[in-house]
């Protein structure tokens, strides 16, 4: 039970984070939120490059409510490495915190799986 609210708990999360970079591209929040100038985000280039990202990150959960919904623990498994894996690289660089940020709901949720 508990992780399957980890995993639900992480799918929003990326869905919130779709939403910041696809629907409010050039917000004060998303420029906050990635520690980014709102006018860097007004850019036509860095705003179809952020709308991009953001739909990558609602197929992630997508898949994640995919595999969920399978009952399928080792594909849930891989998806939370993954996101571990891409988080610790964004930590590495653009910003730190990204490792927590990104990667702290599906670290909980890969320790909870796997214990």
């Amino acid at each position: 039970m508990l992780t399957t609210i980890l995993a639900i708990l992480t799918a929003l999360e990326f869905i919130f984070i779709f939403f910041l970079e696809t629907i409010r591209t050039d917000s004060e929040k998303t420029a906050n939120t990635f520690g980014m100038e709102q006018s860097v985000l007004q850019n036509p280039n860095m705003n179809v490059s952020m709308k991009n990202q953001g739909v990558y990150n609602l197929g992630i959960a997508i898949m994640i409510f995919t595999a969920l919904l399978l009952k399928n623990q080792a594909f849930l498994i891989g998806l939370m490495i993954y996101i571990i894996f891409v988080a610790a690289y964004g930590s590495m660089t653009v910003m730190k915190s990204i490792i927590f940020k990104q990667g702290g709901l599906a670290m909980l949720t890969l320790i909870s799986m796997l214990l």
